[in-house]
C-alpha cells in the first residue's frame, strides 16, 4: 500500500480505536468474572487480583533494570500487564463451577488482555502509527518503489517517474556484524547515468528492522517529492541494520551486541560506492537518524568526517547510552571505559582538531508550539502533537534530549561544526520522525550535491 494511503488508515497512537479496543476488553474480562458465587468472591477472587498486581509490579521491576529505554513507561502499561496476568490466573481459578460460556471468555480474555499490553505499549513507542502500516509489516508486502534486484539492469539507461527501492545482501567480512539484508533508494538520475550521487545513511530507532524508514517513516515518497522537483535528482538513501535483530540496541558502537559501527563504515560505504557507483567524495555523504539512530549519526559524523560531512540527529541522546554511565560501560563495552570515551561524542569533539566541512542539525521536540516562530514557508506540517505517548528516548534522563542537543551543538561549533537546533510540536514516535526528515531533506541533499560549498546548517 502506497505510504499516502495510510494516512485514510485509523490511528493506532491516538483517536479512538485505541481506546475502543482496550473498552471491548475490560467488558470482556469483566464478563469472565461475573459476579459469581460468595465463595468464589471471599476466596478465589482476591488471589486472582493479588496475583495479577504482583505481575505488574514484577513486570515493572525488570524493565526498570533492563536498561531498555530511560523514559518510564505509561502507568496503563503496568495495568495491563497485570490484568492480563489475572485474566491467566482466572482461567485456572474460576473454571470450577462456572459456566461454558464464561469459561470460554475466561480463556479468550487472555490473548485480548495481550492485545491491549500491544496496543498500549505501541501508543508509548509509537512504532506502528496506522492500521495499514501495522498490516503492511505483519504481512511483509512489498516496500514502496520496491523492485526485485534483477530488474535494475533493465531499468538502468530508461527514465524513470520515481525512484526505486532494492534489497541488498551487504557483506560484513571487514566486520564480522551479524545483520539482516538492508535496503537502497535509487533516485531517478541514477538510472539516466548522472554522475556519482550522493548518499544519505538512514538509521533507526532501537526497536527496529532495516525496513521501518521505508514502511513507517514516509521515506520514500518525501524522496519522491524531492526529486520531482530537481529533475530527478536526489542523494541514494541507504537503510541500514544497526542492531542485527530487532531489539539488539548497539547504539552503533562495536562491543559485546556487535560490531556495528565497523558494519557502517567498512561495510557498508564500500558496498554503496562499488555496487552503485555511489560518490567517495565523504563531502557527499550524510546520515539521518531517528532516536537511538540520531545518536549514531552524530557519533558517525564527528569520529569518521573522512567518510561523513553532514547529519541530521532526530531526537537522538547526548551520546551512546543504555542507562547510566557505568551500566552503559558494562553492557555497550563488556567494562571498558576507554571504549566508551571513543564512542562518546562530546569526548571525541574535545580532542579532535578543528573539522573541515562538517554540518548538522539537531531536531527535538518542544512538546507544544514550535519555540523558534512559526514554520518555514513550504515545511511540511507538524507531526501530530497527540501521537505517542513519550517512546523510547534513548539513554538519556526523560525530557533531556532538547537541552542535551543544545549542548553538544554548541561544543561542535567550537570544532568548527556548523549546527543548529531546532524544535517542532511533537511526541517521541515515528511521525516526528518522519515530519522531521521531510523538513530536514532540503538542506541536506542542498549540502550534499553541492561539495566544497560554505559549510552551513
Amino acid at each position: 500500500m502506497p505510504p499516502r494511503a495510510y494516512s485514510h488508515s485509523p490511528s493506532l497512537l491516538s483517536g479512538w480505536l485505541p481506546w475502543t479496543v482496550q473498552a471491548l476488553v475490560l467488558l470482556v474480562l469483566l464478563l469472565a468474572v461475573g459476579w459469581r458465587t460468595a465463595p468464589f468472591r471471599r476466596r478465589r477472587l482476591p488471589v486472582v487480583l493479588a496475583l495479577g498486581a504482583a505481575g505488574a509490579v514484577a513486570a515493572w521491576w525488570s524493565f526498570r533494570d533492563s536498561g531498555l529505554a530511560s523514559d518510564p513507561a505509561p502507568l496503563l502499561l503496568w495495568v495491563w500487564v497485570g490484568l492480563t496476568v489475572a485474566a491467566a490466573v482466572l482461567v485456572v481459578a474460576g473454571w470450577p463451577g462456572a459456566r461454558w460460556w464464561r469459561r470460554t471468555l475466561a480463556v479468550l480474555a487472555v490473548p485480548l488482555c495481550l492485545l491491549a499490553v500491544g496496543v498500549v505499549l505501541n501508543q508509548w513507542v509509537g512504532y506502528v502509527p496506522t492500521v495499514a502500516q501495522g498490516w503492511s509489516a505483519a504481512t511483509a508486502g512489498p516496500l514502496p518503489d520496491q523492485v526485485a534486484p534483477g530488474q535494475l539492469a533493465a531499468l538502468r539507461g530508461h527514465p524513470q517517474a520515481t525512484g526505486h527501492l532494492v534489497e541488498v545482501s551487504i557483506p560484513s567480512a571487514a566486520s564480522g556484524f551479524p545483520h539482516r539484508d538492508e535496503d537502497v533508494w535509487l533516485p531517478p538520475a541514477w538510472f539516466t547515468g548522472t554522475t556519482p550521487l550522493p548518499v544519505v545513511v538512514m538509521i533507526g530507532g532501537e526497536f527496529n528492522t532495516p525496513a521501518d524508514w521505508a514502511r513507517i517513516g514516509d521515506a520514500i515518497p518525501v524522496a519522491d517529492g524531492y526529486a520531482a522537483a530537481h529533475g530527478g535528482v536526489a542523494p541514494i538513501l541507504v537503510f541500514v541494520d544497526a542492531g542485527g535483530t530487532f531489539n539488539n540496541d548497539t547504539e552503533c558502537v562495536d562491543g559485546p551486541r556487535g560490531a556495528a559501527a565497523d558494519h557502517l563504515t567498512r561495510d557498508v560505504v564500500p558496498f554503496v560506492e562499488q555496487r552503485f557507483g555511489a560518490s567517495s567524495d565523504p563531502r557527499q555523504w550524510g546520515v539521518v537518524g531517528w532516536s537511538m539512530g540520531g545518536t549514531c549519526a552524530v557519533d558517525l559524523a564527528v569520529m569518521h568526517p573522512e567518510l561523513v560531512d553532514s547529519f541530521v540527529d532526530i531526537a537522538g541522546d547526548a551520546g551512546p547510552e543504555v542507562g547510566t554511565r557505568d551500566q552503559t560501560i558494562d553492557r555497550l563495552y563488556g567494562g571498558d571505559a576507554a571504549a566508551w570515551a571513543r564512542f562518546d561524542p562530546a569526548t571525541v569533539l574535545a580532542g579532535h582538531a578543528p573539522y573541515a566541512d562538517t554540518a548538522g542539525r539537531f531536531v527535538d521536540s518542544s512538546d507544544g508550539p514550535t519555540r523558534h516562530g512559526p514554520a518555514r514557508p513550504g515545511a511540511p506540517p507538524a507531526a501530530d502533537p497527540a501521537a505517542g505517548l513519550g517512546g523510547r528516548g534513548g539513554g538519556g534522563a526523560t525530557g533531556q534530549e532538547l537541552p542535551e542537543a543544545r549542548a553538544l551543538c554548541a561544543q561542535a561549533r567550537t570544532r568548527g561544526i556548523a549546527c543548529t537546533v531546532d524544535t517542532r510540536p511533537g511526541r517521541h514516535s515515528w511521525p516526528f520522525a518522519s515530519s522531521a526528515f521531510a523538513d530536514a531533506l532540503p538542506w541536506l541533499a542542498g549540502r550534499l550535491e553541492a561539495p566544497g560549498s560554505a559549510a552551513a546548517a
